[in-house]
């Protein structure tokens, strides 16, 4: 990553997010492999619901920087730390699936009403291959064809 680029993402990331990524990290890990939901989560942390938010957004940028364990949320457990492949492969391919719905949306509702309405547009052939070829590839994520 370019110097330019990794401070300018560091300039966005608050301190104090960073702080509160870092207490639901050590609040997740004393419950681990339990999860916790938001209000007790809050309340372990000591945390408003505000900095929560902030910290969980926090925690999944710094995630991969500091080799922290991937945080899910599921219903039945809140947020909890996740170090098992197939509930992570689950995971991600419900991500992908949910993903290539909300740009097959766009793909629809936006797009194609726009190419209909300039069908020699470059700008809108373009961007309606490659929406479609990133819609394609969610698609291959959230099902695979057995092999």
């Amino acid at each position: 990553m370019a110097r330019s680029a990794r401070r300018e993402r560091d300039r966005r990331r608050s301190p104090s997010s960073a702080r509160h990524a870092d207490a639901i990290r050590v609040a997740l890990m004393e419950v681990a492999p339990a999860g916790l939901k938001k209000p007790r989560l809050m309340a372990v942390t000591e945390l408003s619901g505000s900095q929560i938010v902030r910290g969980l957004a926090g925690y999944r940028e710094l995630a991969g920087e500091k080799k922290w364990p991937p945080l899910l949320w599921s219903f039945q457990g809140g947020y909890h730390l996740c170090e098992d492949a197939d509930e992570l492969e689950e995971w991600e391919r419900h991500w992908a699936e949910v993903k290539a719905t909300e740009i097959g949306g766009v793909i629809e509702g936006i797009l194609a009403p726009h190419a209909r309405l300039f069908p020699r547009s470059r700008w809108i052939s373009y961007v309606e291959a490659q929406m479609t070829a990133i819609q394609s590839s969610l698609d291959m994520i959230a099902h695979p064809q057995s092999q």
